[in-house]
């Protein structure tokens, strides 16, 4: 759509105050985010601090306050799309919208122009990487009468100028059909304006992944609410009246958004969801992980059943009281520990200055599993916590990853990380590691299994509890020597926590 500016003549311009809201910069060095969800709609009356969109960039979902207060007058970007850092995403002023301006006389719109940007990864350091927009980005409704300016590709502040847009505010109507139809608005009933359907963002975000309006959705849910099979069933539905990928969607543009194929008994055959946002890192940290450092996986299984009852002892203690405690609590101080004499699996190599970084500190990574997808939150200088603190450090960086809260800063600058399958019932693995760190230690289940000990000199079987631990670490920095050494270690605590004392 051609973009214009207010005339400082214009009237409006002199009676209304507007204001822009461009996307910030919320962590440490990200140029560009996804539009999740809008939580105001255009005519809305705001104050300053309140919630207006939530994003999603590449370390996790971000909402954001608005700087300024009065009127949305439009939503300069629709949900699903990819956009730059500073790239204005909603205009706010005082009195009612800001009208469309008329296509035929308005100016056209500046070319747009590439850049190289740099993507931080999930919880990992800048790595360059052109800026693209994901194509087809989701097209959503702001309000009554209200939708979308269509823009160039977005683009760095400091690349162009940026150019301004004004909300459109009535779609323009073919003469045969009337403004404010549902056809002529592109809505489907129910056509109220302030109808908005029950579903959980994560239900959401696989409905615009899947192009399928809620609003036409019949939920299944309690009081309502769609669930994700409900979404699923509607993407099938649509599929199967002729949906193909590559057909035009009624806004003109290339539905190459996620399209289902044919279905057997009801049931998908196959989806498409884009590669974008914590997957698309997660994927990208991997592969450079994998064909950077060469990986070396140890493995040791050791008997913890004195740490299991330890761990019993400290959930009636009344230091602990209130405070969650997990076996992770015991292999996390057992880490720490561990590294002080072990300096090499808390380093870094860093192949520009041809330099190894060891560090003084341990930032501890622990991976958390989210409907997002993998994430790595850490505790920064986890080696000056005691076993109190470090247990509520754990607690609350565990809740914050499930709930989706964690923010973009505390995805970053791990030292070392710690993987636990054991909730999900694997004995073991071998884990990647995090770009920018040396070693992962992956801790499985503990289970109850047959176990030699000795008893006043002879070798009996008793049922213990047992779990094994696996070292993957970086060759490059870590020799074999060291690497078994802090496994001995980690496994000589767990299996007799008073070794503890000895490190």
């Amino acid at each position: 759509m051609p973009s214009t500016e207010l005339s400082p003549t214009d009237p409006d311009a002199e009676e209304t105050s507007v204001n822009e809201f461009k996307l910030p910069d919320v962590g440490e060095g990200l140029t560009e985010a996804d539009i999740v969800e809008w939580r105001v709609q255009v005519g809305d009356e705001i104050k300053i601090n309140d919630v207006v969109v939530e994003i999603e960039t590449a370390k996790s979902l971000v909402e954001l306050p608005s700087p300024y207060a009065g009127t949305v007058q439009a939503l300069l970007v629709p949900e699903g799309e990819t956009v730059a850092v500073g790239t204005p995403i909603i205009r706010i002023g005082q009195g009612a919208p800001v009208p469309a301006p008329d296509a035929q006389s308005a100016p056209p719109a500046a070319a747009p122009v590439e850049d190289e940007k740099h993507l931080t990864l999930v919880g990992y350091g800048p790595r360059a990487q052109p800026s693209r927009r994901r194509k087809g980005g989701g097209h959503a409704t702001a309000g009554a009468g209200a939708t979308f300016a269509d823009r160039p590709p977005t683009v760095p502040q400091a690349a162009v100028t940026t150019v301004r847009q004004p909300a459109v505010t009535a779609v323009p109507q073919p003469p045969e059909q009337p403004a404010g139809t549902p056809e002529a608005a592109g809505a489907a009933a129910p056509s109220s304006s302030s109808y908005r359907p029950l579903a959980k963002p994560p239900v959401r975000k696989l409905a615009r992944d899947l192009r399928v309006d809620l609003a036409t959705v019949v939920p299944s849910g309690p009081n309502g609410t769609i669930l994700r099979h409900d979404v699923e069933l509607a993407a099938a539905g649509a599929a199967g009246v002729g949906s193909s990928a590559g057909s035009t969607a009624a806004d003109g543009r290339s539905c190459d958004a996620p399209v289902v194929a044919s279905t057997v008994d009801g049931e998908t055959r196959e989806r498409r969801v884009p590669i974008r946002g914590v997957r698309k890192s997660i994927a990208q940290a991997m592969v450079d992980s994998a064909f950077t450092a060469p990986h070396v996986t140890g493995w040791v299984t050791v008997d913890v059943t004195r740490t299991v009852k330890y761990l019993d002892r400290l959930k009636t203690s009344r230091a602990f009281e209130g405070v969650r405690i997990s076996p992770l609590l015991a292999v996390a101080k057992a880490a720490i520990i561990a590294l002080r004499h072990t300096p090499e699996l808390n380093a870094t190599w860093d192949d520009a200055n041809q330099e190894i970084v060891y560090k003084n500190y341990v930032n501890l990574g622990i991976a958390a599993a989210t409907p997002r997808g993998l994430i790595v939150p850490n505790i920064r200088d986890a080696h000056l916590l005691g076993l109190v603190d470090l247990a509520r450090a754990l607690a609350a960086l565990t809740q914050t990853a499930r709930e989706g809260k964690t923010q973009p800063t505390d995805v970053s600058g791990g030292s070392f990380t710690i993987t636990s399958v054991g909730n999900f019932g694997l004995d073991a693995g071998t884990p990647i590691i995090n770009p920018g760190e040396s070693g992962i230690l992956c801790f499985g289940a503990i289970r109850r299994q047959p176990w030699v000990v000795t008893r006043k000199g002879k070798e009996v079987l008793e049922p213990r509890h047992v779990t094994t631990l696996a070292l993957s670490s970086d060759h490059r920095i870590v020799d074999g020597e060291p690497a078994s050494r802090f496994l001995r270690d980690v496994a000589a605590i767990l299996q007799d926590p008073r070794d503890a004392m000895l490190y």
